[in-house]
């Protein structure tokens, strides 16, 4: 757990004033899940990104996403090589531990593609020649929800892939300041060490799916899923996948908040994040001025919280 707090207070060190944000992201990392982050632009995100890959000791690579970016320039391609007489294969930026999808609405959905089916398969394929992902294979993928225009929006079954979504939002007053008053010329990534290695960070994964969650725990994220289906305002509701989704990061945040068993209010925490962009809500709820946050916030009210959980014995 020594580890575990140091990898926390460095990434707060350098990210001021978002712990909660930054115990949901490690959480689901340490789940085995990509995220999403979505805010507008300078509030952290990129940031954010490099100095969470720095600690945990993962190599790097950030892609611009832009209208013009072709699925090579992700997967990587063959190249004829002359002096073999023969094509090689020249791996794109994907081939990374960590990788940073800046502004992933900026691409062409074809190009999107290509991303999420690396993360859903842990390989890519060209020319017929497979090819595995390093491990552990983490994406952060970013996006601008103000700007819309020459944007390519993540369809639902997409947007599925991703564990979570995040949002960092502007610093308090003082926390502001802070900011505002940083080393212009430093790079707040250079300025953090590396806590754990990559072989590390696998082996807290695995430590993580050993997190006790009582059967009780189990049936509250089941009646969770099963109300977004039936809920009013909703037309699309939560799948299995978005379920166990639930059940992982609940693992996660227990685990970085250092117990070995899972709460109530671990669940609850991570609904909004698990949940909320795999919904659709139906126009009429647009209408009344309903989002998300609001319709998630009506379900966790209706739906029982156990109270008495069993022991492990």
């Amino acid at each position: 757990m020594s580890k575990l707090k140091e990898i926390l207070a460095q990434v707060n060190r350098a990210i001021v004033g978002k712990n909660d944000t930054v115990a949901a992201m490690l959480a689901g990392i340490l789940s085995g899940g990509h995220i999403l982050i979505e805010d507008v632009p300078g509030t952290g995100k990129t940031t954010l990104s490099k100095v969470m890959a720095r600690v945990l000791g993962c190599s790097f690579n950030r892609i611009q996403f832009t209208p013009d970016l072709m699925p090579s320039d992700i997967i990587g391609l063959s190249v004829y090589d002359l002096s073999r007489e023969e094509f090689v294969f020249k791996p794109g930026p994907v081939m990374s531990q960590f990788l940073l999808a800046d502004e992933i609405n900026r691409t062409s959905p074809k190009t999107q593609a290509a991303l999420l089916e690396a993360m859903a398969e842990m390989q890519v394929t060209v020319d017929g020649a497979t090819y595995p992902l390093p491990e552990p294979f983490i994406v952060v993928a970013t996006q601008n929800p103000i700007e819309y225009e020459g944007t390519y929006p993540l369809p639902e079954a997409q947007l599925d892939r991703f564990m979570m979504r995040l949002q960092l939002g502007y610093a308090a007053e003082g926390e502001e300041m802070s900011i505002i008053g940083m080393d212009y010329g430093k790079n707040p990534a250079d300025q953090v060490p590396e806590v754990v290695s990559s072989a590390e960070l696998l082996e807290m994964r695995g430590e993580v799916s050993k997190i006790y969650m009582a059967e009780a725990l189990h049936n509250y994220i089941t009646r969770l899923t099963r109300s977004t289906r039936a809920h009013a305002d909703i037309l699309l509701g939560i799948s299995a996948r978005g379920g166990q989704n639930l059940y992982r990061v609940s693992k996660g945040i227990a685990f970085v908040r250092g117990r070995d068993y899972v709460l109530p209010d671990d669940i609850k925490d991570m609904v909004g994040p698990v949940f909320s962009h795999r919904l659709v809500l139906k126009p009429e709820a647009l209408l009344k001025g309903k989002d998300e946050s609001h319709v998630l916030e009506e379900i966790l009210h209706q739906t029982f919280v156990p109270v008495n959980i069993e022991d492990r014995d």
